[in-house]
């Protein structure tokens, strides 16, 4: 039984393709196309899917798109005619691209799959799943659970915006839905946009500024208050309701209403690469509070209706890793396994899945730690490819005798202070690198992050790095007690590993706080002691396990900073070609490509 997931047409595109309920291969379109978050088509992933599991479109059992067009379609028009006449130039957009493209999807995909190769038409099962639905499969099947209390959060889907659902064996029992236009993820998103970031893209840059906010500021508090209040009523079951007034994104071209929310908070909104103040730090973080309070309720309501002991999480709000760690310490939950491709790239996965296990009703294999293989799902290219690639390219470069060898050359440069490109194995299936697409270095050097950001990201300076450390050390590191593989959880550096900071350190510029080190991982430790983490286990990830664990024996530090390969504003590198150029129009100091060194 093999099926082909695809997600397209709004944000991230991707594929995937399941065979007997096991996840063969999985990525999105932008890592081919390199285009960020490219929401056309995925002809591009589709074939790579094909070609990996060794099928043609007419060895598909189906095909399934990840949303139901109509249902969308439903809900443009009535929220459109519940508020007219306001939104009007936002209709006559909308209007004539759904009617000629997205209503009829299905000869869409059609003539789309027709482009990749001759195909029996009448023979294709194409299946349509809803968005939620996509999103509690992706999470809850490939997770080591057999019964789990689900959450997805998300901007919107076709009506819900947030849902829990049971899943049991290989059923999902949906059990409450919140729906458009009342949505966490869309709330957030209006917060990423006042602050100058852009909206599906930059709701992590918001998350990375919160920590710079002062807590204890009568600020914060009072945008805390101000959001409650005067933008949205929390209730106690997590559900919301935002105040329509004081936004736009269901009737215009932008998230909120500028001059209510001026009004509100006091200061303008922040135009795109203008210099951060203090204020939009502070609204930042009463934005990332109010969410994770709601997040809190969401989950003791999903303990509450489902009595399970186990949390799987999806949904682009499941991305926030700071709520995610908050989360564990509330004890709802003994676990809680998230998808790391949360957002709509994981719907492909998920539409495929729940497919094969409801559709097709096909009993799931738990696997352990989890049925993700690590997110190791993409392209993986041989060293003769690698070779092609450089000496086209007229790149001198020097071949390693075999891994170990290759392990000890990276360790001496990063003990020296030098910045790697890691090329290896098969390519991150969501968005963060893994180890596979990763660029590396040095976390205790305290100028590391100004340095990665300004000269090899090229990225706003605020930005926080993720330290990856072998899963052996995360307990005494970070008191993390359960894995974080895919990076989806933030936790305090330990007390006995951090250094004091001043007494007057809230009143420090951005500057001056990102300057100063806050303990032994200097270069991958936020203002507020946090770190993003990725635990690195040898049964699913061993070349780095064994990187790692040669670096703690040459220095003492279990821990490297692990960085996407990639420069602000453009995907992650996929081909030996993509990390090469990266390579030269950066200040990345050696690339390291299988075996292959190539030096500057």
């Amino acid at each position: 039984m093999v099926i082909l997931g695809i997600s397209a047409f709004y944000h991230n595109a991707a594929a995937a393709i399941v065979r007997d309920g096991e996840i063969v291969a999985a990525a999105e379109e932008e890592r081919f196309t390199r285009v960020k978050n490219d929401p056309s088509f995925p002809a591009k992933a589709i074939r790579y899917c094909l070609d990996d599991a060794g099928v043609s479109l007419d060895e598909l059992d189906a095909v399934v798109f990840y949303d139901k067009p109509f249902l969308k379609f439903e809900r443009l028009l009535e929220t459109y005619l519940s508020f007219a006449p306001k939104g009007l130039r936002s209709f006559l957009q909308a209007i004539p691209v759904w009617i000629r493209e997205k209503i009829f999807l299905k000869d869409l995909l059609h003539r789309s799959l027709k482009k990749l190769e001759p195909y029996d038409k009448k023979k294709l099962k194409l299946l349509f799943t809803e968005h939620h639905l996509s999103h509690a499969a992706s999470a809850f099947y490939p997770s080591p659970f057999e019964e789990a209390a689900i959450i997805t959060m998300d901007g919107i889907g076709e009506w819900a915006t947030a849902t829990i659902s049971k899943g049991e064996g290989n059923g999902i029992t949906m059990l409450r839905e919140m729906h458009f236009p009342h949505s966490i993820g869309l709330l957030y998103s209006a917060f990423t946009y006042y602050c100058g970031f852009e909206v599906n893209s930059g709701e992590y840059k918001l998350m990375g500024l919160a920590p710079y906010g002062d807590a204890q500021s009568d600020a914060v508090k009072s945008y805390i208050e101000k959001i409650r209040t005067e933008l949205c009523t929390i209730y106690a079951d997590g559900s919301i309701f935002l105040h329509m007034e004081k936004f736009e994104f269901h009737t215009g071209l932008r998230m909120t209403n500028n001059t209510a929310w001026e009004k509100l908070f006091g200061f303008p909104r922040r135009e795109k690469d203008a210099p951060m103040q203090q204020y939009y730090c502070d609204l930042a973080l009463a934005a990332q509070k109010v969410t994770e309070e709601i997040i809190f309720k969401l989950a003791a309501e999903a303990k509450r209706i489902t009595g399970k002991e186990n949390l799987c999480l999806a949904g682009g709000v499941a991305l926030n890793c700071v709520a995610n760690g908050k989360l564990l310490e509330q004890e709802h939950f003994k676990h809680v396994f998230i998808q790391p491709a949360a957002g709509d790239s994981g719907g492909a996965l998920g539409a495929a899945l729940a497919c094969s296990h409801i559709y097709f009703n096909q009993q799931r294999r738990i696997q352990a730690p989890d049925g993700m293989k690590g997110a190791l799902l993409g392209p993986a290219y041989s060293e003769e490819e690698v070779v092609r690639v450089l000496r086209k390219n007229k790149a001198a470069f020097t071949r390693m005798e075999n891994e170990d060898a290759m392990i000890d050359a990276v360790v001496m440069l990063l003990l020296q202070g030098k910045v790697v490109g890691w090329h290896q194995g098969r390519l991150e299936f969501g968005p963060r690198a893994l180890g596979a697409r990763s660029i590396i270095a040095d976390p205790r050097h305290p100028e590391m992050q100004k340095n990665l950001n300004l000269k090899v990201k090229f990225r706003e300076s605020f930005r926080p790095f993720a330290p990856m450390i072998l899963a052996e050390y995360a307990e005494e590191y970070f008191h993390l007690s359960q894995p974080s593989p895919y990076m989806l959880i933030a936790r305090p550096i330990a007390a006995d590993k951090r250094y004091p900071l001043p007494a007057d350190f809230s009143g420090w510029s951005i500057s001056e706080k990102l300057a100063l080190p806050k303990s032994v991982l200097a270069a991958a430790t936020h203002v507020d002691h946090s770190c993003r983490i990725q635990t690195v286990h040898h049964e699913t990830n061993p070349l780095l396990w064994k990187l790692l664990a040669a670096f703690y024996k040459s220095s003492g530090c279990p821990a490297l900073i692990n960085t996407s390969f990639n420069v602000k504003d453009e995907p992650i590198v996929n081909t030996p070609a993509d990390a090469l150029e990266c390579f030269k129009r950066t200040q990345i100091d050696h690339l390291v490509i299988g075996n292959l060194f190539v030096s500057k």
